[in-house]
């Protein structure tokens, strides 16, 4: 498989500490870039080997990721990369619509430290001009990592990254990212000018919007895909 030769190149990040912490990083990262599409098999004999890491530390990596609902653990079948329903979006949308308003509810007197969601704005639009629709997606993802980071909490940090890498589980299934990801790149920019103007009502109010609208194209999209019996590669 084309994506274990890179995934042999991520054994240097485990260093001589290897911990099935640190597998769980690299798998996380590697699903979320859609290197495993969801509905893969994940082999413990070809992963193992490509990281070096042992058959107990891989299977704790996998324990540790289908916590966190990224994978799921099939009797006799063995590990797959999770594929979302249709009700799992929702859901999704509905836990970022609590944390991130509620961060942006929650800031204190501006000026905001905006400049995470500035680089992450114009990454999107370098993104969107060479027409690269997954690095726009990945750019919005950041935008949305960067706004929760706003509250300086680490715990909401680490949910987030979790629904985040989730959420990307629905993206990787999506037939025309461009459609899907296009609108978003001038609300991401019109949300960080009201932040840089210090006015946290009138982001969250924005957000708030942009949630609903994102969830239900998403929705929309997405369930037309299982419908069709589209679930990633298996």
């Amino acid at each position: 498989m084309a994506e274990l030769t890179g995934l042999a190149d991520d054994r240097a990040l485990l260093g001589r500490t290897s911990t099935a912490e640190r597998v769980a990083d690299i798998l996380r990262s590697r699903i979320a870039e859609g290197y495993f599409p969801p509905g893969t098999r994940l082999s413990e004999d070809s992963i193992g080997g490509a990281l070096g890491v042992s058959r107990n530390t891989l299977r704790e990596a996998f324990r540790l990721l289908t916590h966190e609902r990224l994978l799921v653990h099939e009797l006799n079948r063995g590990v797959f990369v999770r594929v979302l329903t249709v009700e799992d979006v929702v859901d999704i949308y509905r836990t970022r619509t609590l944390v991130e308003c509620a961060v942006v509810r929650g800031l204190g007197e501006p000026p905001y430290a905006v400049d995470g969601l500035a680089k992450a704005v114009a990454n999107g639009q370098r993104a969107a001009r060479e027409g690269e629709w997954t690095g726009v997606s990945t750019a919005n993802i950041h935008f949305h990592r960067e706004l929760v980071a706003l509250a300086g909490s680490a715990r909401t940090d680490e949910l987030m990254r979790s629904v985040f890498a989730e959420l990307r589980l629905a993206f990787h299934v999506v037939d025309d990212p461009r459609r899907l990801h296009e609108p978003y790149l001038a609300r991401n920019r019109e949300i960080l000018q009201i932040l840089q103007k210090g006015d946290r009502e009138g982001a969250e109010r924005l957000l708030a919007v942009y949630l609903d609208d994102s969830r239900e194209g998403l929705v929309a999209v997405y369930g037309r895909r299982v419908a069709d019996g589209v679930q990633g590669v298996g």
